[in-house]
């Protein structure tokens, strides 16, 4: 038997769903990319003993902040201490890429581009840079950054690997490796 489920935002503030006394509610939740290529965050929904009418009709409160930082599929988005970690965050599964490099770095200009066209070419991959100034350092030392560019491979919000210097071929293996993996 199939269920209809009418489904409608109502708040940015909290997930409600209305339902008649036989009805409660079931949980589960999923990261997605919007048809713009930003990332989305986690929706609940919950569904317990839902009794199987033709027809149900609930009222959903979204507990998902509508502001914060976004990333766009195939593109380089620049992090800093207060966006890096929310990103991390909303990627889920998916793998990251962090670039951490200064203005003053010679090897980080010449890998720029390059860095840029992996985002371009890993479309299910997260692309992040973070220049290693004064105002990031924090965020710099608690990912233990001793040379730039340094790119760091986030996987569930760890670092799973490290490529240090312009090392393009090792980076791409990198990558590679952890996509796989």
């Amino acid at each position: 038997m199939a269920m209809n489920l009418n489904l409608s935002l109502v708040s940015p503030s909290m997930v409600v769903i209305d339902t008649s006394s036989s009805s409660t509610r079931v949980s589960s939740h999923c990261s997605y990319l919007s048809k713009n290529g930003e990332i989305g965050r986690n929706l609940s929904l919950n569904f317990r003993n839902v009794s199987m009418r033709k027809s149900v009709s609930v009222t959903v409160r979204s507990s998902l902040e509508t502001t914060g930082p976004t990333v766009t599929v195939g593109k380089v988005t620049e992090v800093n201490n207060d966006t890096f970690w929310p990103i991390v965050k909303a990627a889920g599964d998916k793998t990251v890429v962090l670039d951490m490099y200064t203005q003053w770095c010679g090897p980080c200009k010449v890998i720029a581009p390059r860095f840029q066209e992996l985002s371009e070419k890993y479309l299910d991959v997260v692309f992040l840079k973070l220049d290693c100034n004064q105002e990031n350092r924090p965020l710099a030392k608690e990912l233990g950054i001793r040379v730039v560019p340094t790119f760091k491979i986030l996987k569930d919000n760890k670092v799973v690997k490290e490529v240090t210097g312009a090392k393009f071929d090792d980076l791409v293996l990198a990558i590679d490796t952890v996509r796989s993996g």
